[in-house]
């Protein structure tokens, strides 16, 4: 049998030398906080970092998990907010600093926080849990620093969220385990840094707060337009290029609607103390659905 605990390792390894080398690709690592400003690619981040928007109205301390060149944590500056970068590797996250992005960063194991419990308001984890190679560990751990939400925006599990999804893989295997596989090419993703990719749903993260007596959650779906095309990185962008791109995402947002296919991304918060009523009424105007959770009765 694998030793799980050096697989895990090897893994961390492996994506902390990505960020230590990346700048050996020809580009520079810091694009997204310097060239790539005003591009489509800069708009679709900009359209995930406005779902937090409800949550800056309570104000609050800010760590970012798994934030490679620290744009989350700049983000987060850049809107008035308190916000401190970690990364398992800080190579990049030190240039940023250096270079002003950034004020704070923290070399972090999301399985092993060095932080003392509640350290922070809240703990983001944008597009970075789906790396991790024990992910519910990272959660736990982003749950027990963050005083009040750990933050979520990652791809989703269309198998959980799609009942026709989830009616064919059990039919499929029914007939033949592994047909489904035949079909759905990247039923299982992996990329090339090393990783599975580990997509969330909305029952995985109500059955973990569930588990530990939680108050609440808020879950809210987002497409995007994910292509690898270098005009993505155009600025400022070709109008009907990202004519195209609103096309392609309003087209996708409207199967959504009819139920027909699920959002490609999931934000997810997971609350540990109740939001105030004004940040449940904004993320309801959000498009959020705010989720409040049934208490133990057995263990109050």
């Amino acid at each position: 049998m694998p030793d799980q605990t050096s697989f895990t390792e090897r893994s961390y390894q492996l994506h902390a030398e990505h960020l230590a080398h990346i700048d050996r690709q020809g580009r520079d690592p810091l694009e997204r906080l310097t060239t790539l400003k005003n591009s489509i690619h800069d708009w679709r981040h900009e359209r995930m970092y406005r779902l937090l928007d409800p949550l800056l109205l309570w104000k609050g301390r800010w760590l970012t998990i798994g934030d490679g060149i620290g744009t989350d944590a700049h983000w987060l500056l850049g809107q008035g907010a308190d916000a401190v970068a970690s990364d398992i590797g800080d190579a990049l996250l030190k240039r940023a600093q250096k270079e002003g992005f950034i004020r704070e960063y923290r070399r972090e194991n999301a399985e092993r926080i060095q932080l003392p419990d509640n350290a922070f308001d809240y703990a983001l984890c944008k597009e970075a849990y789906h790396h991790f190679p024990r992910p519910f560990l990272a959660v736990y751990e982003m749950l027990r620093v963050a005083r009040r939400a750990v933050v979520l925006i990652e791809p989703q599990d269309p198998l959980q969220q799609s009942a026709l999804l989830l009616w064919l893989r059990n039919f499929l295997n029914r007939i033949s385990p592994g047909a489904l596989q035949r079909i759905w090419k990247n039923q299982y993703s992996f990329e090339e840094v090393g990783n599975y990719v580990y997509k969330i749903s909305e029952r995985e993260m109500e059955k973990a707060a569930m588990g530990i007596g939680l108050p609440a959650l808020a879950f809210c779906g987002l497409n995007d337009y994910v292509k690898e095309d270098p005009e993505l990185c155009r600025a400022p962008p070709k109008p009907a290029f990202w004519n195209k791109v609103k096309r392609h995402i309003a087209f996708k947002n409207l199967l959504c609607r009819l139920g027909l296919i699920p959002y490609r991304l999931l934000c997810c918060i997971i609350f540990k103390e109740k939001a105030p009523e004004e940040v449940v009424a904004a993320l309801e105007a959000k498009g959020f659905r705010y989720v409040e959770l049934p208490a133990n009765p057995y263990a109050k």
